[in-house]
């Protein structure tokens, strides 16, 4: 069987010099538990690999988890997500991504997919013109003045909301050159 190209996103790492990881440490861990084509993207978690298909993305974030918390002495969730299922994610989206400001549109990637009810309390229009809307274990965010000043998403992001849930958020550019730098290979 041949090789997948993955995107793994670590939460939470390289944010106001806490949880450093630098990026060519990563590429090396990664390659050092055999995974090949492996390349990183900005500073903030992003890296790309390939590995045999038959791994699954469970199984690889559990052993990259436990590989980041012996070599730099910290707990870091990550996510991993196949090539195919990134374009997908893009293919979705329910806004138009095209007309907006890479900055204006995220996707927060989950580690399983919620129950809408989670999202019952939040009053959706008192947050307009913000929006959300869930995905297949995704939720697209538009947040017009960027998601440092969404009021939304501190709505969506309270623990009662994701809890049990990992998640990790990324802009659109990001999620866009993450498909591109995982199609490219292998």
């Amino acid at each position: 069987m041949s090789d997948t190209m993955y995107a793994a996103l670590l939460r939470g790492i390289n944010v106001g010099g806490k949880k450093k990881v630098p990026m060519a440490e990563l590429r090396e861990l990664l390659e050092g538990l055999g995974h090949g084509d492996v390349r990183t993207y900005v500073q903030s978690g992003n890296a790309v690999f390939s590995a045999p298909a038959e791994r699954g993305t469970e199984a690889l974030a559990r052993q990259l988890e436990q590989a980041i918390e012996t070599r730099f002495g910290f707990p870091v969730a990550c996510l991993v997500v196949d090539g195919a299922s990134l374009r997908a994610v893009v293919e979705a989206c329910p806004f138009p991504a095209g007309e907006l400001e890479g900055r204006q549109l995220h996707v927060t990637f989950l580690s399983e997919q919620p129950d809408p009810s989670r999202f019952a309390r939040i009053d959706a229009g008192a947050f307009l013109p913000e929006e959300f809307r869930i995905g297949n274990r995704v939720l697209y965010l538009y947040a017009p003045d960027g998601l440092g000043r969404s009021k939304l998403a501190e709505a969506l992001y309270k623990p009662a909301v994701l809890k049990g849930i990992d998640a990790t958020t990324r802009n659109w550019n990001t999620v866009v050159k993450l498909v591109e730098m995982t199609q490219d290979q292998v």
